[in-house]
C-alpha cells in the first residue's frame, strides 16, 4: 500500500530524469551518435560516479534548445506523476539551458513553465524549479547561473543550489553565487555528504548557510555533525536508491536514513536521476518499507516534513497538502 500513497519529491536534476528512450529519440532525430552511454537493454551505462558525469553531460548534448526542454518537462512529470507524486522540486542549471546567458534561459525556462502548466492540468502534478551551478564547472561559471536565478526568482523559480562532484573545491569556494541567490530571495540548497564526507557537510551549513542539503547522508559519520543538524533543523534531501547504487552503502537495511531519523534529523525522500539508478519513488518507498518496516503513518511524516521544507509559496503549499489529504 505505501507504494500507492501521495509523495512529495524534493531532489530531482531534470536532466537526469530524462528516460532513456527519451535521449535516444532525440539522438535519433538529430543524427548524433550516442550509442556509447547506453547498455544492451537501452539503460543509462556507467562504471562510477566520474563516470556517470560524463554520461550525464553526454546526454545533455541533444537538449539544445528550449523545445526539447519543453517534451524533456512533459516525459519527465509523466513519469513522476504516474508514481504517485503530487509535487516537485526540479534542480535547472542554465548551464545547460543556455549556457548562463539570462535572455537565453529566460527563453528555456518559459518553454519548461509552459510544460509544467500542461502537466499540471493533464496529471495534477506541481512543479517548481531550483536553479542549480555545477561544482565542477567552478566558482565562475556559478556566478552567471547565480544571476539567471536572481533574475527569474518569483513564484516558480523558487530556490538555488549545487550540484556536481564535491571533490572540486571547498563549498566556501561558491560563496559569491550563493550570496547573490539569497539576496534575490531565493531559498538555498547544496549537494553535500554524499561522497565528501561530513567536512562537506559542515562547509555548506556554516560557509553557504544553507537550510537544505542533498543527500547529506554522511553525516552519520560524526555524531556531533549529526545533532548539529537536528539541532538546527536542516532538511536533508536523501536519495537511498541512488546512494545505493553509487556504491556508498552495499543495501538499503545498511543506508543510515533511519538511524539519521530517529536522532532527530529532518529527512525527506527522492529519486535523484532516476532511470540512471533504476528506481522511482514508488520503489524508495517499498524499499524502505522492507528495509525499515516504515508504513504509512512513517511515510506521511516524511511527506509532512518534505511539505514544510519546500521552496514554494504559501497559497502553492496549501495546494499540495490538499492533494497528500485527497490523493
Amino acid at each position: 500500500m505505501v507504494a500507492n500513497l501521495p509523495k512529495i519529491e524534493l531532489h530531482l536534476h531534470h536532466e537526469g530524469a530524462a528516460p532513456p528512450a527519451f535521449i535516444r529519440q532525440l539522438a535519433q532525430e538529430k543524427r548524433i551518435d550516442l550509442s556509447r552511454i547506453f547498455k544492451p537493454d537501452g539503460g543509462y551505462a556507467y562504471r562510477d560516479f566520474a563516470h556517470f558525469l560524463s554520461v550525464y553531460e553526454a546526454a545533455c548534448q541533444v537538449l539544445t534548445g528550449p523545445e526539447e526542454f519543453r517534451r524533456l518537462t512533459l516525459a519527465v512529470l509523466e513519469e513522476s506523476a504516474a508514481n504517485g507524486v503530487v509535487y516537485s522540486e526540479t534542480f535547472l542549471s542554465p548551464d545547460f539551458c543556455g549556457g548562463g546567458d539570462v535572455g537565453v534561459w529566460r527563453e528555456y525556462l518559459h518553454a519548461i513553465r509552459e510544460a509544467a502548466d500542461e502537466a499540471e492540468r493533464t496529471h495534477g502534478i506541481i512543479l517548481r524549479g531550483i536553479v542549480t551551478c555545477i561544482r565542477h564547472f567552478g566558482p565562475d561559471k556559478a556566478r552567471p547561473a547565480a544571476v539567471c536565478a536572481a533574475e527569474t526568482a518569483g513564484d516558480w523559480i523558487v530556490g538555488f543550489g549545487m550540484g556536481g562532484d564535491e571533490s572540486v573545491g571547498r563549498q566556501g569556494d561558491y560563496a559569491w553565487a550563493f550570496d547573490c541567490a539569497r539576496e534575490a530571495g531565493l531559498r538555498l540548497t547544496t549537494h553535500a555528504g554524499e561522497f565528501g564526507g561530513p567536512d562537506s557537510v559542515r562547509q555548506a551549513v556554516h560557509d553557504l548557510g544553507v537550510e537544505r542539503l542533498g543527500h547529506g547522508v554522511r553525516a552519520i559519520e560524526d555524531p556531533g555533525l549529526v545533532a548539529e543538524l537536528a539541532q538546527r533543523g536542516t532538511v536533508l534531501e536523501v536519495c537511498p536508491g541512488s546512494n545505493v547504487v553509487l556504491g556508498l552503502y552495499p543495501d538499503f537495511a545498511a543506508h543510515p536514513i533511519a538511524r539519521l531519523r530517529e536522532a532527530g534529523v529532518k529527512v525527506t525522500v527522492s529519486t535523484d536521476d532516476p532511470p540512471f539508478f533504476h528506481t522511482t519513488m514508488r520503489r524508495e518507498y517499498q524499499m524502505l518499507n522492507r528495509a525499515f518496516g516504515w508504513d504509512e503513518d512513517d511515510f506521511a511524516a516524511l511527506n509532512a516534513t518534505a511539505l514544510d521544507a519546500a521552496f514554494c509559496d504559501e497559497d502553492t503549499r496549501a495546494r499540495v497538502k490538499n492533494k497528500l489529504e485527497t490523493t
